[in-house]
């Protein structure tokens, strides 16, 4: 499982496949589909329902955190949502631009923008749009979004450094990102890492936390702050399925761990002046 092209198109299918399931029925967490407890499941994704904005028919359990909830989104706003799944958090982003905004979700697997724009279709938002495309070349000018956000998808992304390099790109000068992804604190046993489904379910695809935070320094981000950290646990039914019972006790006693993270970065420069009361 290195082949960057080989990565995407698994990872294409597998969430092809999750667009595809009944709502209702869909035990996908962001820990693919097909490959995880109903447990791995509430552990992964973060409750929605509290937040305004959000539409039940956009929520497919597929994320790590809540972004949206620490993006500062202010009205008038334009943010671009990246693996933008059924809307979920591009509806919740809405709310907090207003009419006077406009939210841009971007996903590169068909079935996902199909539903999405169903979805945004039923709610008659015409500032809300989704379109199909790889967040490693976004379809997208450069110097337009003021946020950007993305909820349990760098990692899914074999070449991370290009996407915070495409982030900085679409972003204004000081404009700033909300992410929330899994990362890793310590070595996952060769067997994990090999697994195409759990590359596909966003853990053999996360890369250690420093290196993380050290890839946003590098393509120049500035104020770098973790809004949210929270331990991830495998439930052992799912490590039974790749290791042995010694294995696995193994794995638990080293004290690596894997995290799932919201961090907020800022481009350099100073954001465009929208009026005599927000410039200074």
């Amino acid at each position: 499982m290195n082949n960057e092209q080989e990565l995407k198109e698994l990872v294409k299918q597998k969430y092809g496949e999750i667009a595809a399931q009944d709502k209702d029925t869909n035990q996908a967490s962001c820990c693919g589909s097909g490959c995880c407890s109903t447990e791995v499941y509430n552990i992964m994704s973060e409750d929605y329902s509290k937040l305004e904005g959000y539409n039940p028919d956009a929520d497919l359990g597929l994320g790590c955190g809540l972004p949206t909830q620490f993006a500062q989104i202010k009205a008038g706003d334009t943010v671009i949502d990246l693996g933008s799944g059924a809307g979920n958090d591009c509806f919740v982003a809405r709310r907090e631009t207003g009419e006077s905004g406009k939210v841009i979700g971007i996903d590169f697997t068909p079935q996902m923008i199909e539903k999405a724009r169903a979805n945004v279709e039923k709610l008659g938002y015409n500032n809300v749009e989704f379109r199909q495309g790889d967040i490693e070349s976004m379809p997208v000018a450069g110097n337009m979004a003021d946020v950007v956000v993305s909820n349990c998808v760098l990692n899914l992304v074999p070449n991370k450094d290009t996407v915070f390099s495409e982030i900085y790109r679409v972003l204004k000068p000081g404009g700033h990102f909300s992410i929330s992804d899994i990362v890793l604190e310590g070595e996952l046993p060769a067997a994990l890492r090999q697994a195409a489904e759990m590359y596909a379910g966003c853990v053999a695809g996360a890369i250690q936390k420093e290196e993380y935070l050290g890839l946003i320094a590098k393509n120049g981000f500035s104020n770098i702050t973790l809004q949210k950290e929270k331990a991830v646990e495998i439930p052992d039914d799912i490590l039974a399925a790749y290791l042995s019972a010694e294995q696995i006790n193994q794995f638990k006693a080293t004290g690596g761990g894997i995290q799932s993270i919201t961090v907020y970065a800022e481009k350099a420069g100073k954001a465009a002046c929208c009026g005599p009361d927000c410039c200074h």
